[in-house]
């Protein structure tokens, strides 16, 4: 027989399923049905690699490592996917080479992490595709080597798309210098945090779902301060632990920690037991347009030894402290704080109260413009400025403070910088609109109704006392 004969082309195709359209007139179903199944039996319209001609098998009893490696480094080196059926295969130690893709049916494909090693790992790779999968680690023990249950080191592209990623003994996802996204991923159940990425260059964090993790939820960092220009937009963070204890290193929603450049849009944050939003040494941070609800400490924060912070447009409601721009002694300065709504803060906090306290809606220290605030419900004071010798440049115009215990508490210890306090409606402020503290100690009376007097570093005008 012709060896043209096996050869397909797609005119031949199409004329072929034409014909068959035609012969089914006079041609009884079933032969076209099975002449029509042959024909797309010779072709590969998808470019996938099945995992039963790998020999796996959804559903069985026998851990399939061997089977599952065997299947993805055949798939990586003829470039095309490895597509997986619905079904629970048991997997441990697998090596992700260049090029692996691995697509399965979402939410019907479940891989389960044997217990012996890793579950997933990747090292140095140019790109890696995952899709579609139900990855649970049943909280078995991870080896040393690695620190989550997929872990992704050096990979200039991770695509990591529509997962579920449950029960890790440790991080649920870690990407560690890795470049790439994480897109539409549900991870729970971790033991430390549901993402971490570290020295990332170029990734994209967006419309996850991260719930139910011990440690943290988002977690940027880079091991010394550096740019890294990660984008964390539109995820929805809850029910954040802090088992490992500390007073604000575990237990925040989203962390970012030395990594600079960082944007944190659009994300709805709930029920952490620290920070909503916690950004330590991380220069040029925007955080904008988030929803920060029932934190158990500050709900936003930028502090330590930052330059530069865009806090505009976000609605806090719960937390001991709405929004701090803090540690001015550490270096932390610079920052624009606009729009935000502040609500409902607690005097009781997750341990002892230290330096002032709780109750707080937004404390601010140095070369700040803040304005367009709405501060409602913080039973200590409405805002914060500065702290002892440790105030400069603040412009604080156009806010609205209300139903606090006293409006503003501005320092006016020695050496304290200037301050602009201008244009600001207080309402239902029993203990004052402003207040001169030397730092937690209330030394003056209201110097919204006596004036600044001998204090010639604030500048009082034209604010509202109802």
């Amino acid at each position: 027989m012709s060896k043209n004969r096996h050869v397909l082309s797609r005119r031949a195709l199409l004329g072929s399923l034409a014909g068959i359209g035609a012969a089914g007139l006079v041609t009884p179903p079933s032969a076209t049905r099975a002449a029509a199944g042959n024909l797309f039996t010779q072709i590969d319209l998808r470019g996938g690699h099945d995992a039963d001609l790998a020999g796996l098998l959804p559903d069985a009893v026998d851990d399939q490592s061997r089977l599952f490696q065997r299947a993805i480094d055949e798939a990586a080196a003829l470039d095309r996917v490895l597509s997986l059926p619905p079904g629970r295969f048991v997997v441990s130690n697998i090596d992700l080479p260049d090029g692996a893709r691995i697509a399965g049916v979402p939410g019907a494909t479940r891989l389960i992490y044997g217990g012996r090693g890793h579950f997933m790992l990747a090292e140095g790779a140019r790109r890696i595709e995952l899709s579609g999968l139900v990855l649970d680690g049943v909280n078995q023990r991870l080896g040393d080597h690695v620190s989550s249950l997929v872990h992704l080191r050096g990979v200039s592209e991770a695509i990591v798309d529509d997962l579920v990623i449950a029960g890790a003994d440790g991080h649920g996802l870690t990407l560690e210098a890795c470049g790439g996204r994480i897109n539409h991923c549900e991870i729970s159940g971790a033991r430390l945090a549901g993402i971490y990425a570290v020295e990332s260059h170029g990734l994209s964090i967006t419309r996850n779902v991260v719930r139910d993790c011990a440690n943290g939820g988002i977690l940027v960092h880079r091991w010394s301060v550096g740019e890294d220009a990660t984008l964390i937009d539109g995820n929805r963070v809850t029910r954040i632990a802090a088992r490992a204890g500390g007073t604000g290193q575990n237990g925040n929603g989203i962390n970012i920690f030395r990594a600079a450049n960082v944007m944190v849009t659009n994300n709805h944050v709930s029920d952490c037991a620290f920070s909503a939003i916690r950004a330590n040494q991380a220069s040029n941070i925007q955080i904008v347009s988030n929803q920060a609800i029932r934190s158990g400490e500050t709900a936003i924060y930028a502090e330590f030894s930052f330059q530069g912070a865009v806090i505009a447009s976000n609605l806090v409601d719960g937390g001991t402290v709405g929004i701090s721009v803090a540690n001015f002694n550490e270096g932390g300065r610079l920052a624009s704080i606009t729009g935000n709504i502040l609500r409902n803060l607690s005097s009781k906090g997750p341990y002892p109260a230290q330096y002032a306290g709780f109750g707080i809606g937004m404390a601010i220290e140095a070369d700040a413009a803040v304005s367009g605030n709405v501060i409602e419900g913080a039973p200590k004071w409405g805002v914060l400025m500065g702290w002892g010798p440790f105030l400069r440049a603040v412009n604080f115009s156009g806010n609205t403070i209300r139903d606090c215990g006293a409006g503003i508490a501005v320092s006016v210890v020695e050496g304290a910088g200037t301050a602009l306090i201008s244009g600001n409606l207080f309402d239902a402020t029993p203990d004052g609109a402003i207040i001169g503290c030397r730092w937690n100690e209330v030394v003056t009376k209201d110097l919204a109704r006596v004036g600044a007097g001998r204090f010639k570093h604030l500048t009082l005008e034209r604010n509202a006392v109802a």
